[in-house]
């Protein structure tokens, strides 16, 4: 249902982000992986830290630490996510206005950077010592999970657009440099019968590709690096599912995760 103030924060969760869902990949990861139970995630760029709070729905026993640097997201979520959990809920959800890099972060069994967040780390050297924390904070059979995007449509300009029953969300891409692999991303919506929103959000990230970014897991410490690459539906297009692979496919737009062990 659309709301009638125009509300950012509750448009990115309803187009792009699907927490339930997400939660219960990052599960099935840990336990395919590690023939065990998790009990901690922690969401790096946690934004709404929507994740946490579903994470600590799937288990009794599941704790979560949410990290972000701003505060007007942080504070969304106070309001409107974190009141929706019980309050023995809330009480395993620990809220962290700080610094990914930070030595002084919480440990935890699962550590998730998703919405392609880490790509804000444009320098090799920036992105490694990101990772460095994540190993160095993981507890024992601790694993990593990134989410990443590619494909030969990202190497230009574009806009994608999808349709909801009561609005749009457009993806565009405003350029990209073979260079530096940077490009600058932003949302748009357009509400029925209301003009086009632009640039609610905008990313300045740089393009990591899979290679580069094992190598770098790799040079930190990680014992092994997998790749979950998503199906396809019968028109081509995503399907929403993830398996582990050996070989990615050749597609003009793809998503995938990169899950690393400790």
């Amino acid at each position: 249902m659309m709301k009638k103030r125009f509300d950012k924060y509750w448009y990115y969760r309803h187009s792009v982000q699907s927490p339930d869902l997400e939660v219960r990949f990052i599960q099935k990861c840990y336990r395919e992986l590690k023939k065990k139970k998790p009990q901690v995630f922690r969401e790096d760029f946690c934004f709404t830290f929507a994740l946490g709070c579903e994470w600590i729905k799937l288990d009794r026993s599941y704790r979560a630490v949410a990290i972000d640097l701003d505060h007007k997201p942080l504070n969304y979520g106070k309001k409107n996510y974190l009141k929706l959990l019980s309050v023995q809920q809330q009480k395993r959800l620990k809220l962290m206005h700080s610094n990914v890099l930070s030595r002084a972060i919480p440990s935890a069994d699962i550590v998730g950077a998703f919405n392609f967040s880490y790509f804000i780390f444009k320098k090799r050297e920036d992105l490694k010592q990101y990772f460095r924390n994540c190993l160095r904070s993981l507890n024992t059979n601790g694993i990593l999970i990134l989410d990443c995007f590619g494909g030969s449509q990202c190497l230009e300009a574009n806009e994608e657009k999808v349709d909801y029953e009561d609005f749009t969300y457009y993806w565009d891409q405003s350029g990209f440099d073979p260079i530096s692999h940077h490009a600058v991303f932003h949302i748009h919506y357009k509400r029925k019968r209301e003009k086009k929103r632009e640039r609610v959000f905008t990313y300045d990230w740089r393009l990591w590709t899979i290679p580069e970014i094992k190598e770098l897991l790799a040079e930190v410490g990680f014992r092994r690096t997998h790749i979950y690459w998503e199906g396809t539906d019968k028109n081509g297009e995503g399907n929403g599912r993830f398996s582990r692979v050996k070989k990615g496919e050749e597609c003009e737009s793809w998503i995938a995760y990169i899950v690393s062990e400790k």
